[in-house]
């Protein structure tokens, strides 16, 4: 150790500094938890029951296949969420979608046209669904968390875009930035 001189002054003190304290992570309790299932629930059943308006045309018009009314996301076979681990991949353009399906809820829906690549890297829900996961699992609570894919979305990418926005709107699903301000970001 160095020693100083009598007039020398000391530009490091021999005290260590005491380490500044970091926040404790909020965590969502778990009455606010479940009361925000449920009001996802309540609202995701009401849209996926209640039927759209129907317009009137003087020409009878074609409905085309993409009609976001005519897909249940619900109905759809389920895989797990290491689906991109599996050596096949269909590689075809498709609409997914993330649920829960211990209540059922909708968490998340996207598109793709390579389903596989798509999460193989970064995804911003698979951040989401580890918090979920997480807070779930701190209350002891049931989760079945699995991903469905519609195969039947087109494959040009601004249409299959439109049917994304569409049935995000629909469902509101709070993982979607669009439904942020809904249902805020709790797992975010």
């Amino acid at each position: 150790m160095m020693t100083l001189e009598p007039d020398q002054l000391n530009l490091f003190p021999s005290v260590t500094p005491t380490p500044a304290r970091r926040s404790e992570p909020l965590v969502m309790s778990l009455k606010a938890l479940l009361r925000w299932k449920s009001q996802l629930f309540d609202y995701q059943q009401i849209a996926r029951e209640s039927q759209p308006p129907q317009q009137t045309a003087l020409f009878d018009l074609q409905r085309t296949h993409c009609d976001p009314d005519a897909i249940d996301p619900f109905s759809l076979p389920l895989q797990s969420m290491a689906f991109y681990r599996m050596p096949t991949d269909a590689g075809s353009a498709a609409i997914y979608f993330v649920s829960d399906n211990a209540m059922p809820l909708l968490l998340y829906i996207g598109e793709t046209c390579r389903s596989g690549r798509r999460w193989k890297g970064e995804h911003g829900c698979k951040q989401y669904l580890d918090s979920y996961h997480s807070l779930h699992h701190h209350y002891g609570l049931q989760r079945e968390v699995s991903i469905a894919f519609w195969w039947d979305a087109p494959v040009q990418r601004k249409p299959r875009q439109q049917l994304e926005l569409a049935l995000i709107q629909k469902f509101q699903t709070p993982f979607n930035k669009e439904n942020w301000e809904r249902w805020g970001q709790p797992f975010g």
